[in-house]
């Protein structure tokens, strides 16, 4: 009568699986910038940047695509399969800050990093309601 779930398919729903894969960003983001601030000097040194919050939205159908759910390895699957998604470093090629061929703009750099801890803290705190609910209907209180 009633169907038996696995303790850890709570922990793989789509929710669970996007915020892990934010958190992830994010901190690779902040080693990032981290890296950029600390070539700020570099004669020749391009920055770098993380590519990750498009290839989310299209992941979870946010593109207005609407993504494909498999229940068999043998089923064709979405063009980006959100389990398999992950946060690109991408070295920006195309611009010059100074004479030195260097591109790093540490004020830039400097909002990138307070954007960039919004987020991470945006969705550890969701994260941590997500599982405090969990908690919650566990316990029952």
């Amino acid at each position: 009568m009633f169907k038996e779930v696995d303790i850890l398919d709570l922990f793989a729903g789509t929710v669970f699986t996007a915020l892990k894969k934010q958190l992830d960003a994010a901190a690779l983001t902040q080693r990032v910038i981290a890296h950029n601030v600390a070539n700020a000097n570099t004669p020749g040194y391009k920055k770098l940047s993380v590519s990750f919050a498009e290839e989310l939205r299209r992941a979870l159908g946010e593109d207005g695509s609407l993504p494909l759910l498999t229940s068999d390895p043998r089923h064709i699957e979405a063009p980006v399969a959100l389990a398999r998604l992950e946060p690109m470093v991408v070295r920006e090629e195309g611009t010059t800050m100074s004479s030195s061929g260097n591109n790093v703009d540490i004020d830039q750099e400097m909002v990138n990093l307070a954007a960039n801890v919004l987020v991470y803290q945006a969705t550890a705190r969701a994260l941590g309601d997500r599982l405090a609910l969990l908690q919650y209907v566990i316990r029952g209180r």
